[in-house]
């Protein structure tokens, strides 16, 4: 399964949360087509190469498709992940209860500061960057989100590699790259290039032709 098809998959899969909880027990394509942004065909043709099989006139059954995708997806026990760097974008995502569907909870944050990790309002506990290796054995943590300075990105991902995390999604402003010698998943997010792209796009229609 290439990455476009991996990410097509977990849109059909929240899609499909969403019908289950207003009740529906049946889809079509088309109907998974608009959530993803592709064709029935795509769809069809996903699932044709999943071996997946609705009726023509019928759809698929809603929950059966949840289940056939989630052991695709790897989901069975919640996934914990934890935050480390608090500030603004650190507590957002604590905060954040959107993941929960998806099975992954934020069981923890980390922080430098002992003002942050000493403050007892935030939805999941903040321990000191001493506790980081312990906290990640106990916890079972394979992936950790990184919202430090550009200055600290380095070092943390080195920490968390050392701990004995798999993969680390990069919020910082620099871009990480996997340790030759540690194979772990890195997945980074620079938001300010990201929004420079899509000024670049409305500046100039044509490059999103190319």
């Amino acid at each position: 399964m290439n990455s476009d098809m991996l990410i097509r998959i977990t849109r059909y899969f929240r899609a499909l949360n969403r019908l289950r909880a207003i009740g529906l027990e049946k889809v079509f394509a088309h109907n998974l087509a608009d959530a993803a942004g592709v064709s029935a065909a795509v769809v069809r043709k996903d699932f044709s190469i999943l071996e997946i099989h609705g009726q023509k006139r019928g759809g698929y059954e809603i929950t059966e498709l949840i289940d056939r995708i989630s052991k695709i997806l790897g989901k069975g026990d919640p996934q914990n992940i934890i935050v480390v760097g608090c500030g603004r974008i650190g507590k957002a995502l604590m905060h954040y209860t959107g993941f929960e569907p998806d099975g992954i909870r934020v069981v923890a944050g980390f922080d430098s500061d002992p003002i942050v990790y000493s403050d007892a309002s935030h939805p999941v506990p903040v321990y000191p960057m001493s506790r980081l290796e312990e906290m990640v054995e106990a916890l079972g943590v394979k992936v950790a989100i990184i919202t430090v300075p550009e200055a600290a990105a380095a070092d943390t991902a080195e920490k968390l590699l050392e701990a004995g995390v798999k993969g680390i999604l990069n919020f910082s402003p620099i871009t990480l790259k996997p340790h030759p010698e540690n194979p772990a998943v890195i997945h980074n997010i620079n938001i300010a290039l990201e929004l420079e792209q899509i000024f670049y796009q409305l500046q100039f229609p044509e490059s999103r032709m190319k």
